[in-house]
This record gives structure tokens, sequence and C-alpha cells, in this order.
């Protein structure tokens, strides 16, 4: 170790500390005094050139500049930016460079010499780290580590020096250059070569700027626009519109400040060349060259602005608008036929002439505007709204004004015509399937404010239609019978008669009513439903069936009777002359009232409300064909309309006629009637014709609802809450309760006139010969009664009207309800009645008519009651002696078949004429009475 010592220094500076300097050192804030936010909206407002000049401040600086979403921004408002293939590229670069990544580590795997054993390479080298790889320089890897170095080297420089905007002198802008972006037909298309690529905005927005921003700062700043350098550059035309709306794009991305008076002078400059180039094209329209100027100027045009002020200009100064009125008047569709009325011609004419005129037009279209301009759709807009709106809205308002139903006809017509007008109408040869979405929707647009007016006034005018129609039928019933009673009072000397109103009245009551003759038409309970479809269909109906008697047909119009008008339902009884005295005339009114129960409602006018509603509804669909929520408001409509037919048809007519012939027959008794030769109860007869009559209505109604609202789809039949159908059902329903009502009162009627005649008819001597007091007489008629032969017959006579014209199961009820009163009826005629031994015959002669007829009605249950009642007949004949004998037939219950007790056969048998005789026999024989135990 050396020995020698430093000298000291002398004469020099005194020595300082290390740490002086660092003591002397202020610490400087670099923090900047703006917010980074201030700054970025302080940027906003700089021009492009003065923000690539602040870049060059710092790398702060340039960073805000050189952000991305920055030049996105620029490009999302002149439309060049897509979002999904940004995104797409980024996901592509991004695999692109994974793999990249993973081919490169597989080649340097390679290298490094690690194959099949590099795992077991690495664990020796793990275990002994001194036996490992000691080489200090290889080759190889730093000649990687230079090559990696200088490319990053040259991406830094490449990174600083290129800020997407090279290409632009910075000091002059109206330098010359020889870059593609600054050539003239580059220019044009500068906007279809930009890609959406995320990291990528600055350089994109900086091509089109490169290629526009000379062109837009001298339009903005040029103070002649003839001098302007796009009018300079470009000499045709359309290349001329081509830039000019390449500009228009351009200054949506001018923000900074003043960005309104350029574009502002910008617009200025457009709106001269358009207005130049409109001038050319007005010229061309009007000279007609549609095979040279017209597509020239209209090409132009489409370039500026994209056609919109040619095709409005062609629309207007077409023929077909500027001379629309020579299609056709609207006024000249009503008051042809007369007053009130419409004539479906003239607008048939209207819209034929107005196809050919659209498709002249299209043609000439096709010709002039370039195939990407869809002129064809706009045109037929402005046609809807110009001629044919304008057409059918007169047309409307003044047969509204004038008829209803003129208006319901002209709405329905008219709508139907421009439909199958719009089927005719061609189309351009660009314009596809988007033309005939805008025929619909034309169409639609053109009655979508007439709508709901025809759909109220359609209900309306079926309500009002159909309430005066039953009104009619009314007053004519009214004023008939009025007739009537006059005709009949018109010979009658009433002072003469007057004293005896009372007495006359009271056996006018009682006097018997005429068998009128069966109406001629199918029993509605069977029914025919070819019957009604043919009614409901306004189809000739032909009937095979012949009429039952010469005055029970139908007159299809009203008859004079006397000098009287009579109803086309109303049978007219003929008359000789009018009744003399008020006894007669009064007889005659309440005949004709009892006649006139088949009259209380009309198929005429059934038919007649069918067929309003049939034709309101048909004129109410054509409106369906509008589609959209047209078509749900029209189906309700249909609905509505139908459930008002029911209403009227079943409430104001049907069930008030029902009421009306429930009450006639209420009023009907016959016991006190002094004829004794019957064949049928008339109000029951008449009654049934009028159920024939309703059930033939039901028919139609049924064939109607299946033809046009289940057909049509206007309902749907199986829908249990559906309005129709609910509506439906309830009249089906008021139907079978007033038939019910009316067959149950009938029947009480009918089981009234038999227990008149059998209280009349029936003789004391019939059942029991010594009452007369007469001498035995050798001969017995074992025949029936006559009593009993007319029971058969009114009964007969009335359950047979209806078989073959009702359903079994019907028929089984009435027949059985028939059969059980007149079983009651002849059990309480019994009861009255005194029988002998001799006259027994005859008792079990009627017995066995009546058996015999209610065997005919083939029903089982009903057969045992009138079995029981022929046994019960047997207890007449046997003698007095055999006392004992009849007490056992007596108390034999298994006999009647349990239908009568023994006491009731004991109250029977109380009726024989020689029961006192016997009484104590029986008596002692059924009870064992006056027996003694010893």
């Amino acid at each position: 170790m050396s020995a020698f010592k430093k000298a000291a220094v002398v004469g020099g500076p005194p020595r300082q500390s290390i740490l002086a300097p660092l003591r002397e050192t202020q610490i400087i804030s670099s923090k900047p005094v703006l917010p980074a936010e201030i700054l970025s909206t302080i940027l906003d407002y700089l021009p492009v050139l003065e923000l690539l000049r602040f870049a060059r401040v710092s790398k702060r600086m340039r960073e805000m500049v050189y952000d991305d979403t920055r030049w996105v921004q620029r490009l999302q408002l002149m439309g060049c930016w897509n979002e999904n293939e940004a995104r797409r590229r980024a996901e592509a670069a991004r695999r692109k460079r994974s793999e990249t990544l993973q081919s490169l580590q597989r080649e340097e795997a390679k290298r490094e010499g690690i194959g099949v054993n590099s795992s077991a390479q690495k664990q020796r080298d793990t275990e002994s780290p001194e036996k490992s790889n000691i080489t200090l320089f290889d080759a190889a890897a730093e000649e990687r580590s230079q090559k990696a170095s200088k490319t990053n080297l040259a991406r830094s420089t490449l990174v600083e020096l290129s800020d997407g905007f090279d290409a632009i002198d910075l000091a002059h802008q109206g330098n010359n250059s020889t870059d593609d972006l600054r050539d003239s037909n580059s220019r044009l298309t500068v906007f279809s070569n930009v890609r959406s690529a995320r990291g990528l905005a600055r350089q994109e927005y900086g091509k089109i700027y490169g290629a526009l921003g000379p062109l837009y700062l001298d339009a903005v700043q040029c103070l002649n626009h003839t001098y302007a350098m796009v009018f300079r550059t470009y000499r045709n035309p359309d290349q001329q519109a081509q830039m000019l709306s390449n500009l228009i794009r351009f200054s949506q991305s001018d923000i900074p400040q003043g960005w309104a008076q350029r574009k502002k002078k910008l617009e200025a400059l457009v709106e001269v060349f358009d207005r130049a180039v409109m001038q050319e094209f007005e010229q061309a329209l009007d000279s007609g060259d549609v095979h040279d100027k017209l597509p020239k100027y209209a090409q132009v045009l489409v370039s500026l602005n994209g056609g919109h002020t040619a095709v409005e200009l062609f629309i207007l100064r077409s023929a077909l608008i500027s001379s629309r009125y020579r299609l056709g008047n609207p006024l000249e569709s009503l008051n042809q036929s007369g007053p009130g009325t419409f004539s479906p011609e003239q607008s048939y004419n209207f819209f034929s002439n107005l196809s050919a005129a659209f498709n002249a037009q299209v043609e000439v279209m096709d010709q002039v505007f370039p195939a990407q301009i869809n002129a064809v759709v706009p045109f037929l807009e402005r046609v809807g709204k110009l001629v044919i709106s304008e057409y059918i809205t007169t047309l409307y308002d003044e047969a509204h004004r004038t008829n209803v139903e003129c208006y319901l006809k002209a709405v329905s017509s008219t709508c139907d015509q421009c439909l199958e007008c719009a089927k005719t109408l061609r189309p351009s040869s660009n314009s596809g399937d988007e033309f005939y979405e805008a025929v619909d929707q034309t169409v639609t647009g053109i009655f979508e404010s007439h709508v709901d007016l025809y759909l109220k006034e359609e209900l309306d005018y079926f309500k009002k239609r159909s309430s005066a129609e039953v009104s009619d039928w009314e007053k004519r019933l009214s004023e008939q019978d009025a007739s009537m009673e006059s005709m009949y009072m018109s010979n009658v000397n009433r002072q003469a008669d007057k004293r005896d109103f009372l007495t006359s009245f009271k056996k006018v009551v009682m006097m018997p009513v005429n068998v009128l003759p069966a109406f001629p038409m199918s029993s509605p309970f069977g029914g025919k439903p070819a019957t009604a479809k043919a009614l409901v269909n306004g189809e000739a109906v032909a009937t095979s069936e012949p009429a039952i008697s010469q005055g029970s047909t139908r007159p299809s119009s009203p008859g004079i009777v006397n000098g009287t008008m009579l109803s086309a339902n109303r049978p007219a009884t003929p008359l000789v002359e009018p009744p003399t005295t008020e006894l007669a005339a009064k007889a005659a009114i309440m005949n004709s009232r009892l006649e006139g129960i088949r009259s209380l409602f009309s198929i005429e006018v059934a038919l007649n409300l069918v067929h309003m509603a049939k034709s309101s509804i048909e004129r109410a669909v054509v409106l369906m064909k509008l589609g959209g929520h047209f078509a749900e408001e029209v189906r309700l409509q249909c609905e509505l309309i139908f459930i008002s037919l029911l209403q009227t048809l079943g409430t104001r007519h049907i069930k008030t006629g029902f009421d009306q012939a429930v009450d006639h027959l209420s009023n009907y008794n016959p016991q006190k009637n002094n004829e004794t030769k019957r064949s049928g109860v008339t109000p029951l007869v008449t009654f049934l014709e009028l159920v024939n009559v309703g059930d033939l209505i039901q028919q139609m109604l049924d064939v109607f609802y299946g033809q046009e609202m289940v057909a049509t789809r206007l309902t749907d039949r199986d829908d249990f809450l559906n309005p129709a159908a609910k509506e439906k059902k309830r009249f089906e329903q008021m139907l079978d309760e007033r038939v019910a009502a009316g067959l149950n009162k009938g029947i009480e009627v009918l089981m009234t006139e038999v227990e008149y005649v059998c209280s009349t008819v029936q003789k004391a001597e019939d059942f029991n010969p010594d009452a007369s007091g007469n001498s035995k007489s050798d001969v017995i008629d074992i025949g029936p009664s006559e009593t009993a032969k007319q029971v058969v017959d009114i009964v007969s006579s009335h359950t047979k009207m209806l078989v073959g014209s009702t359903d079994k199961n019907m028929l089984d009820v009435f027949n059985q309800e028939v059969g059980m009163r007149l079983f009651a009826a002849l059990c309480k005629h019994l009861k009255r009645q005194r029988i002998s031994v001799t006259g027994s015959i005859k008792l079990i002669s009627d017995m066995n008519h009546y058996f015999t007829y209610i065997q005919t009605l083939k029903n089982r249950d009903l057969l045992q009651f009138f079995t029981a009642l022929r046994e019960l007949s047997q207890i007449y004949l046997v003698g007095p002696g055999d006392a004992k004998e009849l007490a056992t037939i007596i108390a034999d219950g298994d006999r009647f078949h349990g239908i009568f007790r023994a006491e009731e056969v004991y109250q029977f048998a109380e009726r024989r004429a020689d029961w006192y005789q016997i009484k104590n026999k029986v008596e002692r024989a059924m009870y064992g009475i006056g027996c003694a135990v010893m």
C-alpha cells in the first residue's frame, strides 16, 4: 500500500458540499394552467390547419390533437364513419396480431433448438444451473435485437413526422400537386374510398381534407360565383354537380368558429347553380325533349341534391296533375237516374282515365330519370292527394248533403273502383315492391278521413230504415183494422140497435169463429233451409207442395176487398156484402181479428230487413280490403248491423206479434158456443201457422248469419263471447220462449174446446139409455159416440199439423202434453156421467176409440195411461149380481198399471147407475163392513 499522502490545495476556491446544488434547486411544477377539458373544447373551435400547428407545441398537445375520437366525430358528421365496419376491422386486426405473435413464438422456439426434448432440457437446466450455457455473446440474438431497435426507431420517427396531412401545403392552398387525391376525378369519388378503421380516422379525414379543403375554402371566400375554383376546374355540369354535392357534405364537418357564415356562402353558390340547371330542365320539359335534355339535366340534379327538385317540378308540370279536371266531374255521378241516386258508371270512367294517364306518365319517367331515382312513388302520392282525394271528397260531400243512401253507395262503389284501379297501375322499372306498398298506403290515406263517418252513417241508416219498415207494417195493420171495422159497420142502423148493444156484444163473444185455411208454407220446426236460403239470396222459391186450400194463398201485394185495402199477409175473408146489423158486424170484426193472428208479423218485413242488412254489410265489407285497423273497424260495424237486425226483427216485430197472438188465444172461450159441429180451434190453427212463419224467419237469419257473417269471417261462430253470437242465441231463446208460451196456451184452448164438446155434445142416453124413459131398443149401437168422434177429430187435426214438419223431439213433447191433458179431461168428463151396464158398451167403444188414436202417436208412456183408462171402463160392464167380483177389480192395483189407485177407481165406480144398489156389497167385499166376529 502506498504511503504517499495527498497534498493540500492552496489558493483555490473554498470547497463546497456535494448537496449544495440540490439545496439551490427550485422545484418547478409542470402542471398546465388550464384543465384538459377546457383545452379540448378550445381545440374544437380551431380550423384544421391551426390544429396541426397546435400539435407541434408539445407532446401533450399533439396527443390531444391526434386523439382518434376528435376525427371520428368529423367523419360521423359527414356520414363517412361506419361503427360496425370499424368494429369488424378492429377485431380482424386483433386476430391477425394474435396469429402473428403465435407464429413468431413458434419460429423463435425452433430457432433456439427447442423441439421434442425441450421440457427435458429445461428440467436439466433447472437442476444444474452451473452446467447451463455460459456463452457471453450470441450473434443471432444480437442481430435480432438490433433489427427490432431500428424498426422501433423508424416507427417513432414516422409518427413524429407524419400527421396525416403531409400532402397539404400549409403556406398556400392554391399550389398544384401530383397527388392522386388532388386529381380531378379522384376528388369526385373521395368519399367512396374512406375506410372506417380505429386509429386511422385522422389519416382518413386528411385524405378528404386534402381533396376538398382547397375547393371548399375557395368557394366560401370567392366574391364572384362565376370564378369559383369548382367551375374553373370542372366544365361538365354533371361533374360540377357532383363536386358541389361533395362540398355540401364536407361542410358538415366544418365546426370551427364562423361555420354558419361559410355554410351560408356555400349554399348561395349551390343555389345559383341549382337555379341555372332547373331553368334548363324546365325549358326541356316545355319542349318535351324526353330523349336528350331532360335525362341530361335530370342526372345533373340527381347528382346535386338527389333529384328531389326535378321530381317535384316534373310532377307539378305533368299532364295528369295539371289537367286533372278533364278526367271526370264528380257531380256527374249524382242524380243521373233520378233525385238522390248514384251512378257508378261516371266514377268508373274517371278511374279508367286516371289509370291510363298514370301509366303513360310512368313510361316518361323511366326515360327521364336515372335508375337510382324512384320518382313514381312521390308521383303516386301526389296523384292520390291532388286528384283522387279531391274527386271523392267533392263527390261524398255533395252525396251526403243530397241523400244518405246515395252517399253510402258512393263510398262503397268508389272504394271498390279505386282498389281495382290500383291493381292496374304500372310500376317503374326500378320501383320494385316499394311501389305496391306505396299504392296500399296511398289508397288507405285517401279513404282514412271518410271511413269513420261512413261506418257511422251505415249503421244509423240501417237502424232508421229497419225501424221505419216495422213502423209502416204496424201502421198498415192498424189502418186495415180501422178500415175493416168501418166497412163492416157501414150498413148498420145504430139507432135501432143502440139499446141492445151490451146484449149483442155478449152474443158476439160467444159466437164461433170460422176455421181458416192453413198457411201454405213449410213448418218451421223442421223447416227447409233451401227455402230460407233462396229468400235470403233473393231467388225465386219453387213450391212443390200444393196449397191446402184455395183461400190459403198469400198475395204478394195488398189487395182490395169491397173497397178496402188489405195487407199483403192477411188473407181476406170474402164478403158478399157488409152486414146490416151491429151483431153481425161485430161478429165479422172479431172473426177478422182472429184470422189476423197469422199476420201479426210478416215474412215480407223480415225479408226486407234481411236484404237491407245484407246490402249494408256488403257495402261495408268493401272497405275491409283497405287492411290495417280499418278491417277490424269494419268487422265490428258489421256485427253491430247484424245485432241491430236481430233486435229490430225480434223485439219490435216477432216478440210483439207472438205476445198479441198469445193474448188472442187467452181471450178465446168457446164454452158457451152454441155450434156443435166443430173441426178445430181456429186460434190454435192460426197460431201454429204463425209459428211456421216465425221459424222460417229464424231459418232465414241462420242462412244470413252463415253466408254473410261466418263465411266472410266477419264473426266467429265458436266464440261464445262474440256479441253477434250472443245476440243470435238471445234471439233464438226469445223465439223458443214465445213459441212455448203460445203452444202451452194453445193446448189449454184445445182442451177447453174438448171439454166444451164433451159437455155439450155428450148426451145422457149415450151411457145410460134408461135415463130417457123410452123403452129399450133391441138394437144396440156398439160404435163410438158422436162426442168421442168429434174430440178425436179436433185433437188429431191439430197434432197432425206438426207431423212431417218438425223434429221428433218437439213432436213427442207436443203429443205427450196433448195426450196427458186429454187424459185428464176424459177422466174429469167420466166423473160427470151416469153409466149403466147397457151404456157401458158405448163407453168401452169410446175408450177404444181414444186408445186407437193414441196408438197413432207412437208414444209408449202415453199409451199406458189410455190402456188403464180402457181397463177402467170394464168396471161398468159388471152386473149388479157380481158385486164381489167388482170389488176385486177395484182393489186390483196391478190391473191399471199403477195409473189409478184403488181410491180413484172407487170414485169412478160411484158413477154407476146402480151404485146405490150395490154399494153395500162392494164395500163389504172391499173393507169387510157389516161383518161380526163371534
